[in-house]
């Protein structure tokens, strides 16, 4: 292993500008039946004909790489592309692959290999869809720690390709009223490594009428509000089979918990900034101890604030303490809200020697100090 200084910064290449970026993991989530599988397939109809994305913005055309465990390329996808206008002659899917001779199922968590040298063979593919992105995870998809490891492989591959990778997935049904974002159903890792986090929902308007909205729920690389009103119509792809497709409505401005808030429901049952950072939390810590200074990196990252987060961890009475001599501060649960899985040790030793110095004890003495 080896570090290199990087001295040519360089700015975001886009493939839809504040949107879709090349070389960046992007998420698709929302509740089953907002179309999120037909969005994604309207979105790489538009690419593979180098159409205009619903800003009115036209993409250079290209390849595109489809991956899904859910739904059959010949009577779904296929259609659904077609539908959209797509050149089916630019969309690729990927249908099995060969182990000791053997054609099995595509396991993104097994893989990536195989399907970065089946991408290098088609050429030029600019959007990568992973539908849902949990099955690149071969452990537990809601540990913080296996996630990471398990999404990291998307990550390189969205870099070694220069493709866009959305990875498509569901909202968890609780959590309604709180920041989209939190409901990424899984470990809070997904939306976490993410560069960007889109969201469907469909919400009534002040007037009570249904709509759908895809907004942006989170970027670390551009703007992280706004969307667009879509529709979803059936239509006879070809002579004798229907399908569905994505029409675009108007944009629309807010973020994402504004946008997909229903004005009409009761506020009751919506969970406080400092609920949310308790859940957030306690998924974080259920592996074990973590650096806070990570704490801190991975709050923001999901969009809490830091304020917030330490009057969670106040109110849980959250443990923080020094690892050692030398060392950093670190959190982790409380007894008696500790998850009973083992801590995963994934790096060079050093946080086992710091873990083994932690104690018990409880929350940080009134007189100590963290690094923040």
């Amino acid at each position: 292993m080896r570090a290199a200084a990087c001295s040519s910064p360089r700015p975001i290449a886009w493939l839809w500008r504040d949107w879709l970026a090349q070389s960046k993991l992007h998420i698709l989530a929302g509740a089953p039946g907002q179309g999120k599988t037909t969005i994604a397939l309207t979105l790489a109809a538009t690419i593979s004909m180098g159409g205009r994305f619903p800003d009115g913005a036209r993409c250079e055309a290209g390849n595109v790489v489809v991956w899904s465990g859910e739904d059959d390329p010949a009577d779904t996808l296929l259609p659904r592309l077609i539908a959209a206008g797509a050149d089916p002659a630019k969309v690729f899917f990927v249908d099995g692959a060969r182990l000791d001779g053997e054609v099995l199922p595509f396991d993104p968590a097994r893989d990536m290999v195989p399907l970065m040298s089946a991408i290098d063979v088609v050429g030029g593919a600019k959007l990568l869809i992973v539908d849902p992105v949990v099955s690149a995870v071969l452990g537990d998809s809601h540990k913080n720690t296996e996630v990471r490891r398990a999404l990291q492989p998307l990550v390189d591959l969205a870099v070694a390709t220069d493709a866009a990778v959305l990875g498509i997935s569901h909202f968890s049904k609780a959590g309604q009223g709180q920041d989209p974002t939190q409901r990424v159903v899984g470990s809070v890792a997904f939306a976490a490594v993410a560069r960007v986090v889109l969201v469907a929902a469909k919400v009534k308007n002040m007037e009570g009428i249904d709509r759908r909205i895809l907004a942006r729920s989170k970027s670390n690389i551009g703007p992280d509000d706004g969307g667009f009103e879509y529709y979803l119509e059936q239509i006879e792809a070809l002579s004798g089979i229907q399908a569905s497709r994505v029409a675009w409505g108007r944009a629309v401005a807010g973020s994402a918990r504004e946008l997909l808030t229903d004005p009409n429901e009761d506020d009751d049952g919506e969970k406080s900034a400092t609920d949310s950072a308790e859940d957030f939390l306690r998924e974080l810590l259920a592996d074990g101890p973590m650096p806070s200074k990570q704490v801190k990196a991975d709050a923001a990252e999901a969009g809490h604030a830091w304020r917030t987060v330490r009057r969670a961890a106040d109110d849980m009475q959250i443990v923080r303490k020094k690892g050692g001599m030398d060392s950093g501060w670190y959190w982790r649960l409380p007894e008696g809200v500790q998850n009973t899985a083992k801590v995963s040790i994934q790096n060079d030793g050093h946080l086992r020697e710091n873990l083994d110095t932690f104690g018990d004890g409880g929350p940080a003495p009134a007189d100590a100090e963290e690094e923040f």
